[in-house]
């Protein structure tokens, strides 16, 4: 009887501690990214009254005969799984789908979350507000122009530097996509066979010097007759200026190769030619020099930037830039000849301005693109995710963070959406992944059995009171 008096407190104690599981999940149901426990039972010590006996050629086997001592918590399990993904429209809180926990830095200390409440403090860092913990990830880097995340390197501080500048930038390539109409129109009674037919189609771009300063690129196509300076029939002659309205010459040249024809005065045009498909053929400068017969067509462009510091020899400081034709027989981003009206469709340059950080957008790998004032987006940095081998190992540190043990192995650091880990979702939390159904008839098995341990005591102390009543 004293066995089932103590089998039965062992019942009282886990079930309380089951109880104060269950109790913690709901008070936790509408904590962001919070991840339910989960209690098993198993038994404990037996007492073996007699042994088992295996089989003669007289007599069977006999079975053992054990009495158990009680129960006992075999675990106390974190359950891992997808939490409901609430849209609150607040860019800096973040969610993941699948697998995977944000990286945070408390003074030293990294932890992990799925809680992704998280803003910008005065210096800029994207923390958790609740408690000042640094999302971590990587800043991106300046490389010949170009933001270049390298989410291999060691994690870091993640800055938003919301109002921050973003440095103008020179024009270094000019796209033009437009097409030329290839319909002649009625050649005048008389013309020459050399003489140029009527009607030019001028392009125009702004592009930008090291200032940030604007200025207007103006190609001005006019098509050759045929036979007119050796050309055939679908030969364009162009002519390249900047600023053409400005009183101050900004002495523009374009040519393949070589050195700037700066004291050229006829170095400001060229010849693009097209076969009988309407695509690209090829080009050539005054100088004679052609492009290559396929590839890109590129040429050289140079212009003296307007209040510059004159260069070491006391002469205009020059600005360079490539002016791309397009691809010898493409289509889609080439300069093309086709029977469809002229058009400057597909122009592009890549300068700018100086702009301000306006804004910023964290896609679904968790890359932060600033959006500026003068229009350009760009990387700044990329959220991390970790992944575990056993993320139930994990242990809760409080603040809805967890922290690597001996059992969950090593923090696996990486970009979203590669090796297993989730996507990233922008403007949505993660909600608690407890089921208050679930909770409640979890509460309800409980309390009964509490309720049939503590009948085991009482039971077992009626029986001691009839014992200690056989001597009256």
């Amino acid at each position: 009887m004293m066995r089932s008096l103590f089998a039965g407190v062992s019942g009282l104690q886990n079930h309380q501690t089951r109880m104060d599981v269950l109790g913690n999940n709901i008070a936790n149901i509408n904590t962001t990214g919070f991840k339910r426990n989960r209690v098993n039972f198993q038994d404990i010590l037996y007492q073996q009254l007699q042994g088992a006996a295996r089989p003669t050629e007289e007599i069977g086997g006999v079975n053992p005969k054990e009495v158990g001592l009680g129960m006992t918590v075999a675990a106390i399990d974190t359950v891992h799984t997808q939490g409901s993904l609430q849209s609150t429209g607040i860019g800096s809180d973040l969610a993941i789908q699948g697998n995977g926990f944000f990286v945070l830095d408390n003074a030293g200390q990294q932890l992990f979350t799925r809680a992704g409440a998280f803003s910008i403090d005065s210096a800029g860092k994207l923390v958790n507000p609740a408690n000042g913990m640094r999302v971590q990830g990587w800043m991106a880097q300046e490389l010949e122009g170009f933001s270049v995340i390298d989410n291999s390197a060691t994690v870091t501080d993640l800055t938003i530097p919301v109002g921050g500048k973003d440095p103008a930038k020179a024009t270094t390539n000019v796209l033009f996509a437009c097409n030329l109409d290839r319909r002649i129109p009625a050649i005048p009674e008389g013309a020459s066979a050399r003489q140029i037919l009527e009607g030019t189609w001028n392009t125009q771009i702004e592009i930008y010097d090291s200032f940030g300063e604007k200025h207007i690129l103006q190609v001005q196509f006019q098509r050759t007759q045929e036979g007119a300076d050796n050309y055939g029939p679908n030969a364009w002659n162009a002519m390249v200026t900047v600023n053409p309205d400005s009183e101050v010459a900004t002495n523009a040249r374009v040519w393949f190769g070589g050195e700037d024809p700066a004291g050229d005065e006829g170095a400001v045009a060229f010849t693009v030619n097209f076969n009988n498909s309407g695509t690209l053929i090829s080009a050539t400068d005054s100088q004679g020099n052609a492009s290559g017969d396929a590839g890109q067509v590129q040429m050289n462009v140079a212009f003296d930037v307007p209040g510059a510091d004159p260069d070491e020899n006391g002469d205009p400081t020059r600005q360079q830039f490539m002016l791309d034709l397009g691809q010898v027989g493409g289509y889609t981003r080439a300069l093309t000849q086709f029977a469809e009206t002229s058009t400057s469709k597909m122009v592009e340059q890549d300068g700018r301005t100086m702009g301000y950080l306006e804004n910023y957008k964290i896609d679904a790998s968790g890359v932060i693109t600033g959006v500026f004032s003068n229009g350009s987006d760009r990387a700044i940095g990329q959220v991390a995710l970790a992944t575990f081998a056993n993320q139930g190992g994990l242990e809760k540190a409080g603040d809805t963070t967890f922290r690597q043990s001996n059992n969950s192995g090593l923090a696996r650091i990486g970009a979203a959406r590669n090796e297993g880990r989730g996507v990233i979702i922008s403007g949505a939390l993660e909600m608690s992944n407890v089921d208050m159904a679930d909770q409640f008839t979890d509460m309800i098995v409980t309390q009964r059995g509490f309720q049939a341990n503590s009948r085991t005591i009482q039971t077992a102390d009626q029986l001691l009171q009839e014992l200690l009543t056989l001597k009256r």
